[in-house]
């Protein structure tokens, strides 16, 4: 009888794996993959996420950002140095993902690999988890298993509210001529972006949209742009995936069980950063199950209102931001993107010295003016 069962081996359920055993309760990690394994991500981290940590994240890190560039169909180049105290991070998942298990295993964690659940049973007062190897027990659940995962519908969670956006992803081999810039493209894809994160042996490309609208050829697209860098984006292996936005708050905790990561929909419907969130509510389940194993009968309700302040307060302007700017591109790009200081801001959104309601009201007043004809 394990004290917690986490399924799914990713940021959130790493991070609450590390702390959770780090304190001294009995941990199972169940992954159906065998790590470490492939997953498509532009794999940009703040590096606020080290304070959350008492270890160093260096072998993790491919290689560090200082400098954002971006483009409005391939040209109109704004290159932004960032004066963050420190450079954002590039990874691969697969490495990195692999560490942060790795660090819950030192702490005395069980990671079980190629172990796909396949149902769960509440049995009166802890949790049966079904595996193609047999069942094992808990007695609690976090459900970290991703945008795709079944544990969320399986805990009960069909009213959910999700808002999905899609990316297109693929990780190139190749020389890359600036290591420390990461480019954005806002011209050619409507309602998002196309991204180029260099590591330290190549580019992860990928184009996404986050507000639906129309079809687009995201393929042909994203092709096209990265002919740049010298790339064939059809000859290397693609990858597509949903991807679940804070749509608003929702409830994230049943008996005995939470939901973590993008299971819980937290990623930023802004700037999709995906990792970040992920982390902060592994960490954030980690505590309140400690807790409810002490005995304190209100901590599991107290997580879900917990992202709600901590995280999703300062995701409604997020949306809010992301509503504007999406629905004209191009006005936003020559007085958003364009404008002195404001990749700085978002620089220090990603690294937590800002929230995007220090800023976002204003952005808001200053892009909704230039719509007006005489204005902006």
């Amino acid at each position: 009888m394990f004290d917690c069962i986490i399924v799914g081996a990713g940021p959130a359920g790493g991070t609450a794996a590390y702390h959770l055993a780090k304190k001294g309760r009995s941990v199972l990690v169940l992954e159906k993959e065998s790590l470490p394994r492939y997953k498509p991500c532009g794999g940009g981290v703040s590096p606020i996420v080290a304070e959350w940590f008492d270890f160093d994240f260096s072998p993790a890190i491919s290689l560090k950002v200082n400098t954002i560039r971006y483009t409005w169909n391939m040209g109109d180049v704004v290159d932004a140095e960032l004066s963050t105290p420190e450079p954002i991070w590039m990874v691969r998942r697969d490495i990195f993902d692999h560490f942060l298990i790795q660090q819950a295993q030192k702490q005395g964690a069980e990671l079980r690999e190629k172990t796909e659940v396949t149902g769960i049973e509440f049995k009166g007062d802890h949790w049966q988890v079904s595996t193609a190897d047999g069942p094992v027990e808990g007695k609690y659940l976090i459900a970290a298993d991703g945008a795709k995962g079944s544990m969320a519908k399986w805990l009960g969670f069909k009213d959910r509210k999700r808002r999905m956006g899609g990316a297109l992803e693929a990780e190139a081999i190749t020389t890359v001529e600036d290591p420390h810039i990461a480019h954005f493209e806002f011209g050619m894809v409507k309602n998002g972006y196309i991204w180029n994160f260099p590591k330290a042996d190549g580019y992860s490309i990928g184009i996404g949209t986050f507000r639906g609208g129309e079809p687009q050829n995201l393929r042909e697209i994203v092709t096209e742009y990265s002919t740049i860098f010298g790339v064939d984006f059809k000859a290397i292996k693609q990858f597509g995936h949903p991807i679940c936005l804070w749509d608003g708050d929702q409830k994230l905790h049943t008996q005995q069980a939470l939901l973590a990561g993008e299971s819980a929909c937290v990623v930023d419907p802004f700037t999709a950063e995906g990792i970040r969130p992920s982390i902060f509510s592994g960490l954030k389940a980690s505590e309140a199950i400690d807790q409810s194993l002490s005995g304190d009968i209100n901590a599991l309700e107290r997580y879900s209102e917990v992202i709600a302040q901590e995280w999703g307060s300062d995701m409604v302007w997020a949306q809010r931001l992301a509503g504007v700017f999406y629905r004209v591109p191009g006005v936003a790009y020559r007085v958003g993107v364009k404008r002195p200081g404001a990749t700085q801001r978002i620089g220090q959104i990603l690294c937590g010295q800002l929230r995007y309601q220090d800023v976002a009201a204003n952005a808001i007043k200053r892009l909704s003016s230039s719509f007006i004809p005489g204005r902006g």
